[in-house]
């Protein structure tokens, strides 16, 4: 997402509303249209003086979710009566999550006067101000410890939690961008991420090793001088390789060197505006991206906006080059004070299928089979009223992402959902089970009893 929470590079969204915690009654969470074949299990409200909900990651019986004021800890063993187990403040958007043993790692994209939970807004012009990475222990879920910080250039709006290659330590690709000539921390050209390396013995020692350009001929982001940094990379650490969202520009990177990530592939779109976020499918032979057209507080779901602007595009990757296949896009027009776009989602694990579950903002969520690349097919959706039905109000889904058998839904404005999907293209996924999941650390999910490795996805 585009909006930079409380910081002095906020975008200005003239006439958007920021939704609190408090919901409409005209926007009840039993006012929706859905396909028949998906039901809502549960609905848990925003924490106590959360605001905007963001990413979530999940480790055995627990959820992880985010948001511009913190983040809470769900406990999900009976996805049916979700449990809020602790809400932690500390402010900071956009506050994305990952989690690995008990290690919890958080993204902080505003400019603050320090890097404590007690920090204020402080304008990234003045050098002492802070953003980046905020680590936390949650072996104690009820009570997580904020334990360390790495400051990054220009912040961290998003990360991707890489595991190196012994099991010792694991990296960090920061993800940022919007450099100024007059911020001291974020200087232009901003063609870069950052890598924290993370020793798991050792969270404390958690430093930047590297600061790689993904554009170092500044190629990337047509129409501009240089690059502005990536927004979003996924990895697929089996096959040493990553998908990268880079403003206007999607690219595949080798990361065997996980330290020095590398460009292999790159391509624009003319429909795309703003290359947010990459999926691969299970063998890594396809990579979706999306166009979150209006940086996700626009109304982009529109007969005027059309079925490929604000949309995903489907890629073959043959031979290590990206060959484009086909849009997708929900059918469902959605009204001018409703923010739809796409958004995060994630793999269903069904066997010899590529099928993801999609978040689009007030778009609700939508199941959908891309195995045939040019011609996917929606499975299954859920769609909310408007949260207002007078002005445009920031609010929908941010992730909608598969986790042993449910869909859990972040909703912006409103909570915590669980949804269950009956549908024999589906129900197979069930049989599949993990005990790790962070959205943008891919793995190839195994066979009918074999789980997947606990240091994955």
């Amino acid at each position: 997402m585009s909006l930079r929470g409380l910081s002095s590079r906020i975008l200005l969204i003239v006439g958007l509303v920021v939704a609190g915690a408090a919901t409409p009654a005209n926007a009840a969470p039993e006012d929706f249209v859905k396909s028949d074949n998906i039901t809502l299990q549960a609905h848990l409200d925003l924490p106590a003086g959360a605001r905007i909900n963001s990413d979530i990651a999940f480790q055995g019986d627990y959820a992880y979710v985010g948001n511009f004021t913190g983040f809470a800890i769900y406990d999900i063993k009976h996805p049916q009566r979700p449990r809020l187990v602790s809400s932690v403040s500390c402010p900071g958007g956009q506050m994305d999550v990952t989690i690995l043993g008990n290690l919890l790692v958080t993204s902080v994209d505003d400019s603050l006067s320090n890097d404590s939970c007690q920090a204020v807004p402080q304008s990234a012009r003045i050098k002492e101000s802070w953003e980046g990475l905020r680590i936390f222990d949650v072996s104690d879920k009820a009570n997580p410890r904020y334990i360390k910080s790495v400051e990054t250039n220009c912040g961290s709006h998003t990360h991707t939690m890489v595991p190196d290659k012994t099991g010792e330590a694991f990296y960090v690709y920061v993800s940022s961008y919007f450099p100024s000539v007059n911020f001291p921390d974020c200087q232009p050209p901003h063609d870069k991420i950052s890598v924290v390396k993370v020793p798991i013995a050792d969270p404390g020692a958690a430093a930047v090793v590297s600061t790689p350009a993904i554009f170092p001929d500044g190629t990337g982001y047509p129409g501009a001088a240089s690059t502005s940094g990536c927004h979003d990379i996924t990895v697929y650490a089996a096959l040493d390789l990553a998908a990268g969202a880079c403003m206007g520009d999607g690219v595949l990177l080798d990361i065997s060197n996980r330290e020095q990530p590398r460009v292999i592939e790159q391509v624009t779109d003319a429909n795309f505006a703003f290359w947010h976020s990459a999926t691969f499918n299970n063998d890594g032979t396809k990579v979706i991206f999306t166009d979150e057209l209006g940086g996700g507080t626009s109304p982009r779901c529109t007969a005027t906006e059309g079925p490929t602007r604000g949309a995903d595009a489907i890629f073959d990757i043959e031979s290590n080059q990206l060959v484009f296949k086909s849009y997708f896009k929900i059918s469902r027009l959605q009204t001018l004070t409703e923010n739809c776009v796409a958004h995060n989602g994630s793999l269903i694990p069904v066997k010899n299928r590529d099928v993801m579950v999609q978040a689009w903002y007030q778009g609700g969520l939508s199941v959908f089979d891309f195995t045939d690349s040019a011609n996917p097919v929606e499975i299954a959706y859920f769609d909310r009223a408007p949260f207002n039905d007078s002005q445009l109000t920031l609010a929908g889904y941010w992730s909608t992402y598969y986790y042993n058998g449910y869909i859990f839904g972040s909703e912006i404005a409103r909570g915590f959902d669980v949804f269950k999907v009956n549908d024999p293209r589906v129900n197979q996924a069930g049989s599949v089970k993990t005990d790790l999941l962070n959205a943008q650390t891919q793995e190839r999910y195994r066979e009918r009893g074999n789980g997947r490795p606990g240091g994955g996805h």
